[in-house]
C-alpha cells in the first residue's frame, strides 16, 4: 500500500516532465522495474527504487508515537487546527524521502551528438542550478540549495530532464552533503561513462539556521570531480567559471 495514498487519499504530484519511457533493448521486468543494463548500475549504486509499504496500522501507530512526541514538546493537540498535526507531519515526511521510491522515468541515455570526432573532449554540458531540498540525517532538519551537474560525454549522454529527476531522486532522502554530492557523480559517470563528471552544490542547512551555533546565511559548498575534470584545472575552472555565469544571469 502506497503510504502517503493511505494519509492523504491521493498519490504525488509528480513532475509531469515527458511522458517518456525507458528503453530497455530485451531487458527482463521484474517487479514494475525492468532489469537493464543501467536499473541494474542503479542498484549498485544505492539508488534504485525500493518502495516503501506501509500498512494501515503502522501509519496509525506511528502517528500516535508523534502524536505523544509532539504533546511531551508542547504542542496542544487538542485544538481544531493541530488535532491532525500528526498525520499531516508524517505525510510531510514521507513525502522529503520519497527519493527511496525511485523514478521509474530516469534512465533513458542516448548517443551522443559529437559527430566527425572520436570524442566530445572538447564540450561540457551543465544543467543548474538545480533546486533541491533534502533531509540531513545527522538531525532529521532539511537544507535546501543548488545542484549543478556537468560532464563530458563520451559515448552516452543523459537526457536533460534525466539531470533534473536524477538530483531529485538522489536529494530526497535522508543524507549528508558531503555523501550526496559524490553520490551524483558516480551515478552520472557509471551511466553514461563519460570521460569526465563534475558536481557542484551549495545549500543552506537549517541544522546549522535553527539550532546550535544558530549562525544565519552561511552556505556549504561541496564539489566533487571524475575522470578528466580530476586531471585538467583548465576544465574544473571553465566549469566553475559557468556555473557562476548562471547564477549571475
Amino acid at each position: 500500500m502506497d503510504a502517503l495514498q493511505e494519509l492523504d487519499g491521493h498519490g504525488l504530484d509528480h513532475d509531469g516532465v515527458g511522458d517518456d519511457t525507458i528503453e530497455e533493448h530485451g531487458a527482463e521486468a521484474h517487479g514494475g522495474w525492468a532489469r537493464s543494463r543501467d536499473s541494474l548500475i542503479l542498484e549498485e549504486l544505492g539508488v534504485a527504487p525500493s518502495p516503501r509499504h506501509l500498512e494501515p496500522a503502522q501509519l496509525r501507530r506511528y502517528e500516535a508515537h508523534l502524536a505523544e512526541i509532539l504533546g511531551a514538546l508542547g504542542l496542544d493537540l487538542d485544538t481544531e487546527s493541530t488535532r491532525d498535526t500528526p498525520r499531516r507531519f508524517l505525510a510531510a515526511m514521507l513525502e522529503a524521502t520519497d527519493g527511496y521510491e525511485g523514478d521509474p522515468k530516469l534512465v533513458t541515455a542516448f548517443p551522443t551528438e559529437c559527430h566527425g570526432r572520436s570524442d566530445c573532449s572538447l564540450a561540457q554540458i551543465i544543467e543548474g542550478p538545480i533546486e533541491f531540498s533534502s533531509l540531513c540525517e545527522h538531525h532529521a532538519l532539511p537544507f535546501i540549495g543548488y545542484a549543478s551537474p556537468g560532464s563530458v560525454a563520451h559515448d552516452r549522454i543523459l537526457g536533460i530532464s534525466k539531470l533534473t529527476r536524477l538530483v531529485r531522486l538522489v536529494t530526497r532522502r535522508f543524507a549528508v552533503q558531503e555523501r550526496l554530492t559524490h553520490s551524483l557523480a558516480d551515478t552520472i559517470e557509471s551511466l553514461t561513462q563519460a570521460h569526465g563528471v563534475a558536481v557542484y552544490i551549495e545549500a543552506e542547512h537549517l541544522c546549522m539556521r535553527t539550532r546550535g551555533v544558530r549562525e544565519h546565511g552561511t552556505r556549504t559548498r561541496t564539489t566533487a570531480y571524475r575522470g578528466v575534470y580530476e586531471q585538467d584545472p583548465n576544465l574544473r575552472t571553465e566549469f566553475r567559471d559557468l556555473i557562476r555565469a548562471g547564477e549571475r544571469a
